[in-house]
């Protein structure tokens, strides 16, 4: 199976000046773990995780003030369409994290997440809804 079989195709993208509550409002209402952060000025794609967020939190700082880019992964490690999920499991697994980016023509065509690639993987008979 291909990572464009089970991405998700709507991608959340914020740009760096959002706060952290905001970032974390539009992923809740959207029921998605993270954001694309899409930086003009800076000309990259990053990423935005809830893990990102959380862990400001414990520090103790306000998600009111900080902002998404000094929390935003910007060595981003990323998928194609074509990438099979072994190999998507693969960097997930290499790199600690649980988002991958899709890139198609070196645009946000996706995410791809852990919970994809389960669902994609466990026989609909014992899947559990959302």
């Amino acid at each position: 199976m291909l990572v464009h079989e089970a991405m998700t195709p709507t991608v959340l993208t914020i740009g760096p000046a959002h706060t952290l509550r905001q970032a974390a409002a539009l992923m809740s209402a959207r029921r998605v773990g993270a954001a694309v952060v899409l930086d003009p000025d800076a000309g990259n794609i990053g990423i935005l995780t809830e893990r990102d967020i959380l862990n400001s939190v414990g520090l103790g700082q306000n998600p009111d003030f900080e902002h998404a880019h000094a929390h935003t992964t910007t060595d981003v490690v990323f998928a194609t369409p074509t990438m099979s999920l072994e190999e998507a499991a693969r960097a997930m697994t290499r790199g600690g994290f649980r988002h991958l980016v899709v890139l198609d023509g070196g645009e946000p065509a996706g995410i791809v997440s852990v919970r994809d690639i389960v669902r994609c993987w466990v026989p609909v008979e014992v899947r559990v809804p959302a």
